[in-house]
């Protein structure tokens, strides 16, 4: 992965995982893999629970810690109001975005 891609994804990572949360409730590891699934496949996992801890810590999401067949209960993670509320904000911000460089590229052309 680019130096740009890298940077891009700092500021989209956030609303990418509540949008994934958005779906149905995760754990880290599950949302890791699932970014695989969708090519982000160079995403480490640090990143991933750092962002957790930080939009748990910023009231996005509900916790619940579920028991695990291997070591310590997994803490699960589920959208509620206010994460709802941000993800549909991201996705108008990204709509945007979106349209506005669609146009600047068909410009350069």
């Amino acid at each position: 992965m680019g130096k740009q891609m890298t940077e891009m994804l700092k500021g989209t990572l956030e609303g990418i995982v509540l949008a994934i949360l958005a779906g149905e409730p995760a754990y880290g590891y599950d949302i890791t893999a699932r970014l695989r699934d969708q090519g982000f496949s160079e995403i480490a996992e640090g990143t991933v629970y750092a962002l957790l801890v930080r939009i748990e810590k910023n009231g996005l999401v509900e916790v619940e810690k579920v028991a695990s067949e291997k070591g310590p209960p997994r803490k699960v993670y589920s959208l509620n109001a206010k994460g709802r509320d941000y993800l549909d904000e991201f996705w108008k911000t990204w709509s945007f975005l979106s349209e506005r460089l669609g146009q600047l590229q068909q410009e350069g052309k």
